[in-house]
């Protein structure tokens, strides 16, 4: 049984920002060396950044404990990361290594790894709130003091998924974290045209749990914010609703140039990025020890140069097994050619 942890909410060490930095350049530098294989033809399927927005990965997973769950989306790799899913298995697992989490069965981040409590995504969006739901009620079922984080995007709130894994998780009080990443676009899609309310948050009140806004590019603040509900979630008072605003700098995916989204719109969310936004912070508070913002970053380079060597070598997956671990194995009797085992 998992023993409760991290019941107060102690605040956020210097050690702790220098790791949170480290955690969101990682990401962003290993999403640009993602993009540079796909432009050299060397990965399988499309290639979807989290650039501008992984303050909102990172800082919400930063607020678990080891024991906990947690469902990332495409653009929620920060979370992986911080989770703990080694370098190279997220680089084989986009060029279709047999040493990739999906054994080369499955392109770019369709993923999970359960030894670090990360559940694989799924296609139907919203699909991971139940999921999660479901997980929290295991936990809760089993006594263990254990936290379930479901991540959605503004599009995916209007899915039936959304509403019914959340009136799950609210009507049994569920130790469940939800997550809406409101980054402006349901693809092309701006969000003037996909719900009435102003703020999503406000659709928690529909289920009778707490909900929240927090600026997803403030590191610090999403932190906050999230630990907090971490802590509810924990000692029992069910689950809570996050509303992180932030913004995609990128299209939809690589082969999109988000031309729909104004230049003047770009440029504002450009101030605002997370990670120099943090960096800053750290400079005006005198929180940066000499040389060490440049030590990170040469230390996430070598990381990934290993990792990415590492993935390249590993060999892609024999053919002949392409069904192994995807069908379930047969239940008629196979020495019967009818199949008939007499039902």
């Amino acid at each position: 049984m998992a023993t409760a942890i991290a019941t107060d909410q102690s605040p956020l060490t210097r050690e702790d920002l220098v790791a949170m930095y480290y955690y969101m350049v990682l990401t962003r530098t290993l999403e640009d060396r993602v993009r540079n294989l796909y432009l050299q033809g060397k990965l399988v399927g499309a290639v979807y950044r989290s650039m501008g927005q992984e303050g909102t990965a990172v800082a919400t997973a930063y607020a678990l404990e080891p024991a906990d769950y947690v469902a990332p989306l495409i653009r929620d790799l920060g979370a992986s990361v911080v989770r703990g899913v080694p370098l190279e298995k997220i680089f084989a697992q986009w060029l279709g290594r047999v040493t990739g989490p999906s054994r080369g069965r499955d392109g770019n981040l369709h993923f999970g790894y359960m030894e670090k409590g990360v559940l694989a995504p799924v296609s139907m969006l919203g699909v991971t709130i139940p999921l999660c739901a479901g997980v929290a009620l295991a936990a809760k079922q089993r006594g263990e003091y254990r936290v379930s984080m479901a991540y959605i995007g503004d599009g995916g709130t209007n899915t039936g998924d959304f509403h019914e894994g959340l009136n799950f998780a609210a009507t049994l009080r569920l130790p469940m974290i939800l997550i809406v990443e409101n980054n402006g676009y349901a693809y092309s899609t701006p969000t003037s045209k996909q719900f009435a309310v102003r703020d999503l948050a406000v659709r928690a009140q529909a289920y009778g749990i707490p909900g929240e806004i927090v600026d997803g590019n403030d590191v610090i603040e999403v932190y906050n914010v999230t630990k907090r509900a971490v802590l509810r979630a924990r000692s029992g008072q069910g689950p809570t609703l996050i509303e992180a605003k932030t913004f995609r700098m990128r299209g939809h995916a690589e082969h999109d140039d988000a031309s729909y989204v104004p230049t003047n719109l770009v440029e504002e969310w450009q101030r605002r990025d997370p990670i120099a936004k943090l960096a800053a912070h750290m400079e005006e508070k005198g929180l940066w020890r000499e040389g060490e913002k440049q030590a990170v970053e040469g230390r996430i380079k070598r990381e990934l140069d290993e990792a990415v060597a590492g993935a390249e070598a590993a060999a892609h997956p024999d053919g002949g097994t392409q069904a192994a671990g995807t069908y379930a194995s047969p239940s008629v009797d196979t020495d019967d050619p009818s199949g008939d085992r007499g039902g």
